[in-house]
């Protein structure tokens, strides 16, 4: 009976999951979390509530002692826009309890679906546009006025794109091998037709500015403790200002099994590893991660680049202030990695360029050349003459890229994409710390009494911390106990502490004891999972 009820939850899973063909909305992918929590390995909760009524989802997944095994927490939808991230989150979750559950045997996974789940429902709204922010009301320009200079759809096409201005003052041009393409333009030059570039939208509360105070709220990715951006728009008020930013970070703080974190969202560690950078690891508030974790930053992207067929290409990005993986490494002392999944390749070359006629290739003349040659279509809105009264007797356009598609591949690609970053994350999973007993050793010495001795070994490719949690002194150490009365143990210490342990390194135990019959040696800490010793003297 068990077996067939195992059988209908995975056969739901599947029907939910790849049936669809686009991203899901929030209704559809709260209906794939509600089949998973149907499943005895998994536990499905939501820590709070947004000011918009929506559920941040959590799942636990695991067997056996799920609280006191390395654990790895997965997120997705730190910011809005980045759809792919939540179906990453998302099939990783499924396939792990379909296809891998040995892993869970020795890992626990935190899985956080959803973290923007306001901004991310508006790729489903009748007007679509890339959103950060919540529904909470912010004065993001500190007018006394909220939400009053938000987009407007001014050509009528249901997206919002941006507008260009023909002005001597612009600065920007057209690209000379793409006049969709807006770049930068020297400012000294005399020859070029200039553009002012704005988001699309009226300057409704007459201040010079487009846009600058939206109809959304607090940005998630924009709202942690680690370099907070004060003032800034999206930011809110001060840091962890909101329901699910203090929901998350809480229940975080009581897992003190989390190893290490994986993120999807734009920062991106894994294809291109962060650089160390000494004078920044040195200073009173560190802003480089420490020497030791970049090295282990290399080795994990290694591993990445050899899992994911992708190449990497314009990736390196070192997060930005208020972020998710940032916070995680600086503030929380665990190991963190990030990528966005998917970026856009390289396009083709031309073999007819010269170098007279070769220049070089921008974000957006890339994307719009590799959508080209890969018939991907629909990615483009044409530019457009309309008439906007704040720009009298003037050109205005509106035009440019569509929203979501140079942060999201089509929904097709998107099961191949998650297949690799499951095989990623549980590769990874392998790697994590492993403390073994080894060289027991017991000899009889006169009057009774016992030498014991023995190694205990890390026998994994990763450290038991990093070097910055283990400055930071919050990640809890190793510890070691032999269970013999204190009175009992005539030489060594009841109760070891360990602060780290690298790759492979072992320590050597050594206890005299008066003790006779049954004695165990525990050794471990939440994150590192425990082993035991059971001896008999």
């Amino acid at each position: 009976m068990k077996k067939i009820i195992t059988v209908l939850i995975v056969l739901t899973i599947q029907s939910l999951a790849f049936s669809q063909n686009d991203y899901p909305d929030t209704e559809q992918y709260t209906k794939r979390l509600e089949a998973l929590d149907k499943d005895s390995k998994v536990n499905l909760s939501s820590i709070t509530k947004t000011e918009g009524g929506h559920d941040i989802y959590v799942l636990k997944i695991g067997t056996g002692n799920l609280d006191n095994k390395p654990a790895f927490a997965v997120l997705g939808g730190v910011e809005g826009y980045h759809l792919l991230s939540v179906e990453l989150a998302l099939q990783f979750a499924e396939r792990l309890v379909k296809d891998e559950s040995s892993a869970l045997e020795k890992t626990t996974f935190y899985i956080f679906p959803n973290l923007s789940p306001e901004a991310y429902s508006q790729y489903h709204n009748q007007l679509k546009y890339e959103r950060r922010g919540n529904t909470a009301s912010l004065d993001h320009d500190r007018d006394g006025t909220s939400n009053e200079d938000p987009y407007e759809d001014l050509n009528k096409d249901g997206v919002i794109t941006q507008m260009r201005v023909e002005s001597p003052l612009g600065k920007y041009t057209s690209h000379p091998h793409d006049s969709r393409v807006m770049i930068r333009v020297d400012t000294s030059s005399q020859s070029t037709k200039r553009y002012l570039l704005y988001s699309e939208g009226i300057d409704n509360d007459k201040d010079g500015k487009f846009n600058e105070d939206l109809e959304e709220g607090v940005a998630f990715n924009k709202s942690l403790t680690y370099n907070f951006p004060a003032f800034e728009p999206l930011a809110g008020d001060f840091a962890v200002s909101q329901k699910e930013s203090r929901a998350l970070l809480d229940y975080l703080f009581k897992q003190w099994n989390i190893y290490a974190f994986i993120t999807f969202g734009p920062a991106n560690n894994l294809s291109s590893p962060i650089k160390y950078n000494a004078k920044e690891a040195k200073n009173r508030l560190v802003s480089s991660p420490l020497e030791g974790d970049v090295a282990i930053n290399k080795m994990v992207s290694e591993l990445y680049n050899s899992t994911i067929s992708q190449k990497p290409y314009l990736q390196e990005n070192r997060g930005t202030d208020g972020d998710l993986f940032q916070w995680a490494y600086f503030h929380f002392g665990r190991l963190s990695f990030s990528t966005p999944g998917w970026w856009v390749p390289e396009a083709k070359k031309d073999s007819t360029a010269t170098s007279e006629t070769k220049i070089k290739e921008t974000k957006v003349s890339n994307f719009l050349k590799w959508a080209e040659q890969e018939n991907v279509d629909n990615v483009f809105v044409n530019w457009e003459k309309i008439d906007l009264p704040d720009f009298k007797n003037q050109t205005v356009e509106v035009g440019g890229v569509r929203p979501f598609v140079m942060d999201n591949p089509t929904f097709n690609k998107v099961d191949s994409i998650a297949i690799e970053h499951t095989d990623f994350i549980l590769k990874l999973a392998k790697q994590q710390p492993q403390l073994e007993f080894h060289n027991l050793k017991v000899e009889n010495l006169k009057g009774g009494l016992k030498r014991v001795t023995v190694d205990l070994l890390n026998n994994a490719n990763l450290p038991t911390h990093s070097d910055l949690g283990e400055r930071s002194r919050w990640i809890k150490k190793i510890r070691i106990e032999i269970d013999t009365p204190k009175d009992d143990i005539l030489a060594g210490n009841k109760i070891e502490l360990v602060k780290k342990m690298k790759s492979l390194e072992s320590i050597s135990l050594s206890w005299i004891v008066k003790a006779n019959g049954k004695v165990t040696i525990k050794a471990g800490a939440p994150h590192t999972g425990f082993t035991e010793l059971n001896l008999n003297l």
